[in-house]
């Protein structure tokens, strides 16, 4: 790095006290803007993005733009970044973006040929979504929703319900969500076979899966699968990866889940399915259109759970991705950034 001290602007709503670990990790070596006046209040914990209808004054928004102008470090993502970011931050270097999966909106923010280094928060939203795919599990193979049904009837009536012992996960796209959703799959006592982008013999050990095959085998796969998760980044390589011929091929009656992206899986024929009986549940925190749009029949299928694109969050967000900047910082200042994780191949999208 140059003599001259680099900018850090924090470009999300965020909690002062994890500012405060950044500013002790950067010491004198980085000037820190944290514009608390300017950033958007979060209405939520681990909020990135505040509420829809947030504006400044006029006034304030030149005194923010002239901050981001200033930065050669983003933390967070600024709201105005619509596309060509660079033209938004002339002098930025390194962003470090507070979601896993933002190989499509780099590409949007023309990045994808640039220098600059970009973090993802790989990693720190997998305890969380790894616990939502098994709520739903456990509220399917339980029989919860009937449970819940009856008592609200006052109605008892003893019967068996399911169990996921000896139920076939497949999961499509292992990395470290999927990984952890793998490794609690085993203590269930399911079967797992996770499904990536090459074929790589030594990947199912690596994960703790009993298969690991290339994506080309998905479909040979298909008609043993209980349990269909979907971990996957929208890239042009996974568009529309789900689609008839894979619903064809699909278990009769197997659960659904994508905790990916929307754009993954074919929608309408997802729709088809469900009210066909041949899904015989969804669990879904990713869609086509964001929100997802009030007429959609996703809405009033009853085997259906609709998460808001939230299952990811948790209370401790932003305390673990303020552990990838402040593990990162001082290897930029460095000059050390082969070091850098988890560092998004932009060409890849992932």
């Amino acid at each position: 790095m140059s003599a001259q001290k680099p900018t850090i602007v924090i470009a999300s709503p965020f909690e002062e006290e994890h500012v405060a670990r950044i500013r002790r990790v950067a010491g004198n070596r980085a000037e820190i803007i944290h514009a608390i006046d300017l950033l958007p209040p979060a209405t939520y914990i681990a909020d990135h993005d505040g509420p829809p209808d947030f504006a400044r004054h006029p006034a304030d928004q030149e005194r923010w733009l002239a901050i981001l102008r200033s930065a050669d470090i983003l933390f967070g993502t600024p709201r105005e970044a619509k596309r060509d970011l660079l033209g938004l931050v002339p002098n930025l270097k390194w962003m470090q973006c507070t979601s896993a999966g933002v190989g499509k909106m780099v590409e949007r923010l023309d990045l994808v040929d640039t220098d600059v280094i970009v973090t993802t928060a790989s990693g720190t939203h997998a305890g969380p979504l790894a616990e939502f795919v098994f709520a739903a599990l456990l509220s399917w193979s339980r029989h919860l929703g009937q449970l819940r049904a009856w008592q609200e009837d006052h109605h008892w009536q003893r019967f068996t319900a399911d169990e996921l012992a000896g139920k076939t996960m497949t999961l499509i796209g292992p990395g470290r969500i999927g990984g952890q959703i793998i490794r609690t799959a085993a203590i269930f006592g399911m079967h797992t076979i996770a499904v990536g982008t090459t074929y790589d013999p030594g990947r199912a050990r690596v994960l703790g899966a009993d298969r690991y095959i290339p994506v080309g085998d998905l479909r040979s796969v298909l008609p043993e699968t209980d349990v269909l998760v979907i971990c996957a980044p929208h890239t042009p390589g996974t568009d529309l990866l789900i689609g008839t011929a894979q619903f064809d091929a699909l278990k009769r009656g197997a659960w659904f889940i994508n905790i990916g992206r929307g754009p993954v899986v074919d929608e309408p024929e997802l729709i088809r399915r469900l009210q066909s009986g041949a899904i015989a549940h969804a669990a879904l925190d990713v869609f086509t259109t964001e929100p997802l749009p009030s007429d959609s029949p996703l809405w009033d299928l009853p085997k259906v759970i609709i998460s808001p694109h939230c299952s990811a969050n948790a209370p401790r967000e932003n305390e673990r991705i303020t552990d990838i900047f402040c593990r990162n910082l001082p290897l930029f200042l460095d000059g050390r950034l082969s070091e850098m994780s988890p560092v998004l191949d932009k060409h890849r999208l992932y």
